[in-house]
């Protein structure tokens, strides 16, 4: 070998030795990057809640994760290894765990309203920044695998009712079940105490906050969403789907329908929705309907409707009231267990008869 090639390859035998210590002075800001990086490179890449592709890139993830946190557990105290998987795996880590909290706070916004999952996305914030503090960093190990136990949860959340074909209190607790095994049996066959309660402690505080907020309705019904919901004088169902009417005027085009309804004599207030959900899904959505009193929201009527997964733009449903008054009312899409998939607002104001013109859209 020349000398200008042994020249080069010293080189970049000291660029890499340079490197590897600024990563090691800089580890911190190096892994927050990687979980930023995970959390734009899965907005880029996220497909389908129920396509075959993205459960098994959730999977994948979670598999890699727990190997690299099980082997960091297991040589606790033990002499640093070489090789760029011992020097890189904290990095790695933190590049899938904002990856996969990335994918699920994208899952949890679209199934549900903007107050759930805005608490839910606050909630990973704090998360992201919690996992960057030194006083969060001293808990080490076992705050990492109560992240990787959020994110089992999240996962088997998304994904069990997808097989099922339908949601409920039973599916949920089934998720629960599924999603907290991995980490259980894990825990159980650690022999060691203190690395077993690494395990099994953070598990059950996360076990103990996913049903807590389940209880509360925080929880939003993954896998089902509303890609769409409007107000209208009119549903029309056609052969080529459906017809909606309404009188909005141009000018006002971020209501969907007619959310400023003006009702004539004999008007019924129509509210139209898409509902996706995946393939072979069989369930049930209700449709309440609240009117706004001194005292706060009232419930008026509750309307079942029967949905069917399989359409791209999601299922297509309706329902409607003819017996009503002026006022602010809200209208919530719920499953049967009374988890929020959707709403949507509108004022409606008693106008006498009059001739107008009413605009009609295909949906």
């Amino acid at each position: 070998m020349s000398s200008r090639a042994l020249q080069l390859v010293e080189q970049f035998r000291l660029r890499c030795a340079a490197l590897r210590l600024r990563y090691s002075q800089s580890e911190r800001a190096v892994a927050l990057a990687f979980f930023a990086a995970g959390f734009v490179f899965d907005i880029l890449t996220v497909g389908r809640i129920d396509a075959w592709l993205t459960i098994a890139q959730q999977a994948a993830y979670l598999a890699v994760i727990g190997f690299a946190l099980t082997q960091m557990l297991l040589e606790e105290g033990a002499p640093p290894r070489e090789g760029w998987w011992f020097r890189w795996r904290s990095a790695v880590v933190h590049f899938l765990l904002g990856a996969l909290l990335n994918l699920y706070a994208i899952f949890f916004f679209k199934s549900s309203s903007l107050l759930v999952s805005f608490s839910f996305l606050s909630f990973l914030l704090l998360l992201v920044l919690a996992n960057e503090m030194p006083r969060f960093k001293a808990l080490g190990l076992p705050f990492k695998f109560a992240l990787l136990a959020l994110c089992l949860l999240c996962f088997a959340a998304a994904v069990v009712p997808i097989f099922v074909g339908s949601t409920g209190l039973g599916v949920f607790l089934l998720s629960m079940t599924v999603g907290a095994a991995p980490l259980a049996a894990l825990g159980w066959r650690l022999r060691s105490r203190g690395a077993r309660r690494s395990v099994l402690v953070p598990l059950g505080l996360v076990l103990i906050g996913f049903l807590t907020a389940y209880l509360f309705r925080v929880i939003p019904p993954v896998p089902l969403s509303i890609p769409y919901i409007g107000i209208y004088h009119g549903v029309e169902r056609t052969a080529e789907g459906f017809r909606l009417s309404h009188e909005r005027p141009w000018w006002r085009f971020w209501h969907n329908g007619d959310q400023s309804f003006a009702a004539q004599p004999g008007d019924r207030v129509y509210v139209f929705f898409r509902v996706f959900s995946p393939a072979n899904f069989s369930d049930q959505v209700l449709l309440r309907w609240y009117r706004r009193l001194p005292g706060g929201w009232a419930l008026q009527d509750t309307i079942p409707i029967r949905i069917g997964g399989g359409r791209e733009e999601g299922f297509r449903g309706y329902g409607f009231k003819g017996n009503f008054e002026p006022g602010t009312w809200k209208i919530q899409v719920e499953t049967t267990d009374a988890r929020e998939i959707g709403r949507i607002y509108f004022e409606l104001e008693a106008v006498p008869a009059s001739p107008r013109v009413l605009v009609e859209e295909p949906a």
